[in-house]
């Protein structure tokens, strides 16, 4: 069966809280007004919001042998994710962060690396994963075994088979662009965020930022930019697609809703300008609430706000 859409990489947990004004002091207690539970990551958020979206999506992922782990597979099965390809290990517990949201939305992050870490696409099974009109690939850099080289494969596989690819990543380093440069060439749409790929990079200007990795083998770089919207940089020229004027609650998740509106926007049939406020119009749905799937229901009131909602 071929899918829509295939989403490779970090799958995780997120225990998010709001509003966090601080940790309190030695062992006291403070009340918050929301916590919520959520299948995410860079991967999992962005497949959970492209299944809402409407998409046929497969995921591949690894969780431990846990009840974190269970949660996460059960939220998928509810959206009706194909869980096929999904990996269980006992090495590590499943990959988990724990968000204290703050007033303004910022969500500084306590991360536990987990079972992420041990995902292991086999070269036997990169047909099945690649039966697909397009193949997402999300958390290089907290992927410690698939960072090894198995990633670019699998990408470079993808793109054989006349896959469409898209890219993002995590947690940059000083290592992650020897990360990226066997990876770029097999990568059609390179979506991290400015921020990040500013860090990469060392340049500081949009275009020279985009050009850089346009050198490495991008074929187009997508940059998400928060309120500033995201910055598109391809063979036929530059885009800005400004951001929705929203009341932000939370920013977790808002770039994996972006990628999954994007690729949503892709097998409408739409421009890569259309897909790119697609992808704004959920990442800014997102934004109105707790958690890394918040918001966002369907593909048609998605649409609907693209066309009417107020930009900045």
């Amino acid at each position: 069966m071929t899918h829509e859409l295939s989403v490779v990489g970090l799958m995780i947990l997120d225990i998010l809280g709001r509003p966090v004004h601080a940790i309190p002091e030695g062992g006291n207690v403070d009340f918050i007004d929301e916590i919520r539970l959520t299948a995410a990551g860079t991967a999992g958020g962005m497949v959970v919001i492209s299944a809402k979206l409407g998409l046929d999506c497969l995921a591949v992922g690894a969780v431990g042998n846990d009840e974190k782990g269970e949660f996460v597979l059960d939220v998928y099965k509810r959206h009706n994710i194909d869980i096929s390809a999904m990996q269980r290990t006992d090495a590590a517990p499943t990959s988990a962060t724990i968000l204290p949201v703050r007033p303004n939305g910022d969500r500084p992050a306590l991360h536990n690396r987990g079972a992420s870490d041990h995902l292991w696409v086999e070269e036997k099974d990169f047909d099945t994963v690649c039966d697909c009109h397009i193949l997402h690939m999300g958390g290089t850099g907290l992927l410690d075994k698939m960072d090894q080289g198995q990633s670019a494969k699998l990408l470079k596989h993808a793109k054989s088979k006349g896959v469409v690819t898209t890219f993002d990543l995590i947690a940059p380093s000083e290592n992650t662009l020897d990360l990226l440069k066997p990876i770029l060439p097999h990568v059609d749409y390179f979506m991290p965020s400015m921020e990040e790929a500013e860090f990469i990079s060392g340049k500081a200007d949009p275009a020279d930022i985009a050009g850089f990795f346009q050198d490495l083998g991008a074929s187009t770089c997508i940059f998400k930019w928060g309120a500033n919207g995201s910055y598109v940089s391809g063979p036929d020229g530059t885009l800005r697609i400004p951001a929705f004027k929203i009341e932000v609650t939370d920013t977790t998740g808002c770039g994996d809703a972006y990628c999954a509106g994007f690729v949503t926007g892709l097998r409408q049939g739409f421009d890569l300008e259309k897909s790119c406020r697609l992808g704004t119009a959920a990442s800014a749905f997102v934004a109105t609430g707790l958690g890394s799937d918040a918001g966002v229901r369907d593909l048609a009131t998605t649409l609907e706000f693209m066309d009417t909602a107020r930009t900045l």
